[in-house]
């Protein structure tokens, strides 16, 4: 089977079930040993990072007791006192600044075909002031502690057993979302699939509560689901498949089955799109976060034409919108075979991103994404569409060909 074809045919076998919600320590071993974070993106040393990174990591210090102010948890990551790892390295996704701590509740997500699981946790709402876009003020270490000590505990004690996310997804994206900037509809079925299960009033359940206000909510499951589907795909000699893309607010960094769990890497660049007053892109920090992995199943700006709502939030329009899927599909192996994003034509959204076509067409793929500001404590300031640097692909696609040579000889 050529190797692409064997990259569709394991996507295919695949499924995304919601198995569990545990503390992050145990969904993460490495968070257990000694003091330790992890983040969105690519590994990168704590000087390096950008603000919004450095301050959800000291709001993670605050979170954990690791440190009493904003400034001792700078002076102690500065030193070198907690080991900083990546997500997508050990297991796990979280948008943007993507901090996820040892206490903090972890869904686990499984491809039951494959045995992988993926780790991610609980989103904190749709308030501009987040930790995951660097704030870290006593109202969001607040809302922090509800999120893992009420809401998440509500919502495992409402979970049906092994709840197919990758079913949710393909009837959300139906359903107006584009599982990026919008997921109004996956949250909505979410909701849908605990009522059966939870037995206090609904109205006084801490986990409708939230769900109910927090429309983004679905966001972390539908990226965690991303990666146990595509995992599988990784190590196939000669496949030229993208199975991750990842920025931490200084590097974009993309993974491709042949090369398996190699990096490659070049600067962010800074989203276009609507900036919420008084802040424009004078203020906006380059791209983060490790939510791309929606656009690299086939989710997020390759679908942003059957999503209209979402097309007012980045600051698009429908023209522009049907430019960028037909864009998409020139560069895709494939069509998805769970996401159908014109159903009067059973058209598959845009699937499999391919480092040859994007690096011989020079077109890259189109990312719906969240801005946070460029410094620390402020949170996000807006919303906007990005293309990761072409660079990135380019040098994929020699990697993946040298390796091909390399076998032959």
């Amino acid at each position: 089977m050529p190797p692409n074809e064997e990259a569709l045919a394991r996507l295919s076998a695949g499924d995304a079930l919601l198995r569990a919600i545990v503390p992050a320590r145990e969904a993460i071993p490495a968070l257990a040993q000694g003091r330790a974070l992890s983040h969105a993106g690519p590994p990168l040393p704590y000087r390096a990072m950008c603000g919004p990174m450095q301050g959800a990591l000291q709001g993670a210090m605050l979170y954990e007791g690791w440190a009493d102010t904003p400034v001792e948890a700078h002076a102690r990551l500065e030193a070198g006192e907690v080991r900083l790892l990546s997500n997508h390295e050990h297991g796990a996704v979280a948008p943007m600044a993507g901090v996820i701590s040892p206490s903090m509740q972890a869904f686990i997500i499984e491809n039951p075909t494959f045995g992988n699981r993926v780790a991610t946790i609980g989103n904190e709402g749709i308030q501009r002031e987040v930790l995951r876009c660097g704030a870290y003020s006593p109202a969001v270490l607040s809302r922090l502690r509800y999120l893992n000590e009420t809401v998440m505990p509500a919502i495992a004690a409402a979970l049906p057993e092994g709840l197919s996310l990758r079913e949710i997804m393909a009837q959300a994206i139906l359903m107006g979302d584009e599982l990026h900037q919008r997921n109004v509809a996956g949250t909505l079925l979410l909701l849908m699939a605990l009522l059966p299960q939870i037995a206090s009033p609904p109205a006084r359940n801490p986990a409708v509560t939230h769900l109910r206000e927090t429309s983004q909510f679905f966001l972390n499951l539908a990226m965690a689901a991303a990666k146990a589907l595509l995992d599988p795909l990784s190590g196939i000699p000669g496949c030229t498949i993208v199975t991750a893309i990842s920025r931490n607010g200084v590097e974009v960094g993309i993974r491709v089955s042949a090369t398996g769990d190699r990096w490659f890497r070049a600067p962010a660049p800074v989203p276009r799109g609507r900036y919420w007053e008084p802040y424009s892109a004078r203020d906006a920090n380059p791209d983060i976060g490790d939510s791309a992995i929606v656009e690299t199943v086939g989710l997020g700006g390759a679908v942003l034409a059957t999503a209209p709502a979402c097309q007012q939030i980045v600051g698009s329009s429908d023209e522009e919108a049907r430019r960028l899927q037909s864009e998409l599909y020139a560069i895709s192996a494939f069509q998805s075979p769970f996401f159908i994003c014109a159903p009067a034509e059973s058209r598959g959204s845009p699937f499999g991103l391919d480092v040859e076509r994007i690096a011989c067409t020079g077109i890259t793929p189109v990312i719906t994404t969240g801005i946070a500001h460029r410094q620390a404590g402020i949170g996000m300031i807006g919303a906007g569409i990005v293309r990761p640097p072409l660079q990135v692909f380019v040098d994929a696609w020699n990697a993946v060909r040298d390796q091909a040579t390399e076998s032959v000889t």
